[in-house]
């Protein structure tokens, strides 16, 4: 494997809003061909979410920018905007590394100010995305927290965490962590199109059983339930029996949510694969980004029946504190050198 670092205004290189002080490379192994990442040192990581009062966390840290997922529904795609980066396939190839995370969350959690609040990740973009593999920045952050016994929970996608797993348990002794594993669907075909780079379903639900097996309480967030996809009554009921076969503690679903930068990538894939469904979409979404209450209950109702009769429940205290469609998280705060952006809230998953 050899790294290659990119100079000043070669194709990748990093937008002049970066600042003269980041690294930009790219990597010569298959897996992350066409991926650049930037590396960047920022200036804080522990981010208060507007309107805490609503959200069930109020303080989140995402090491990441950008997500080599490639999910196309993905609501964080918008961020990248704010980077002079494409929001579609920008996003999912220019990934923003902050490598001084561990040893600044570090500091900012020693801070005379921190009163050690539940920290949120993986509420942007996926913290163990297979960057993190390369950048190995979790462990850092996870050691950082467990010396403070600080309370926090992970979302992912990611199979990743359980080469953390050691710390996960470290950390369980001393304080409240709570482990979510997103799981929307299991139908391969469709998973290979709308989340090409992440782990197959069947390889996360090894990551709840396996947290399972060690003692760390997993809970599943069925999101999103894409509409007229993986949302028939037979679809839910088998993806909660799977769900429950792995033994997560609780299943919480989401219906597919469109905000702008999300939602014209996505109904660009869908014309692409599916075009008979796209005038379906159009009326469903019509009135915004959220689909009609009466789907989300319909959705919701189904999946609870289903969980019931399988005995898992909702998300309950001791996993991961999921917002409902109604949460927003924050966009992060500009990396050294960034025009602040105005003011947007975005909704998780």
């Amino acid at each position: 494997m050899r790294w290659n670092q990119l100079s000043e205004g070669s194709a990748g290189a990093p937008p002049a809003l970066f600042g003269s002080d980041v690294v930009s490379r790219t990597i010569d192994t298959p897996e992350f061909r066409g991926v650049t990442f930037h590396e960047v040192r920022a200036r804080s990581i522990v981010n208060r979410v507007p309107g805490a009062s609503r959200m069930p966390f109020t303080y989140t840290v995402n090491p990441y920018r950008g997500c080599t997922h490639a999910c196309v529904y993905c609501f964080a795609r918008k961020t990248h905007g704010y980077l002079d980066l494409d929001t579609g396939l920008g996003f999912d190839t220019q990934i923003v590394v902050k490598v001084n995370a561990p040893e600044l969350l570090r500091r900012e959690l020693g801070a005379a100010r921190w009163r050690g609040e539940h920290i949120a990740m993986g509420t942007n973009v996926d913290c163990y995305q297979r960057a993190e593999g390369r950048y190995r920045l979790m462990p850092g952050i996870i050691a950082a927290l467990r010396d403070r016994a600080n309370p926090f929970s992970i979302l992912t996608k990611g199979t990743l965490i359980l080469r953390d797993l050691p710390l996960l348990r470290e950390a369980a002794a001393v304080t409240e962590v709570g482990i979510s594993v997103s799981v929307g669907l299991l139908d391969e075909t469709l998973w290979r199109t709308v989340e090409p780079g992440t782990p197959a379903p069947e390889r996360r639900l090894d990551v709840v059983r396996t947290l399972r097996e060690h003692g760390i309480p997993c809970g599943v967030l069925m999101a999103p339930v894409l509409p007229y996809l993986a949302d028939s009554p037979d679809q839910l009921r088998r993806t909660v029996r799977a769900v429950a076969e792995a033994g997560a503690t609780s299943v919480t679903p989401l219906a597919l949510h469109l905000r702008p930068g999300a939602r014209e990538w996505y109904m660009a894939w869908l014309a692409r694969h599916h075009p008979r469904l796209v005038p379906r979409y159009e009326a469903l979404y019509a009135d915004g980004a959220y689909a009609p209450k009466w789907y989300q209950r319909r959705i919701t109702r189904e999946v609870h029946e289903a969980a019931a009769e399988c005995g898992i429940g909702p998300s309950r205290p001791g996993t991961h504190r999921s917002p409902g469609p109604e949460a927003r998280v924050e966009p992060e705060p500009p990396v050294e050198g960034e025009p602040t952006p105005a003011v947007t809230q975005l909704t998780l998953m």
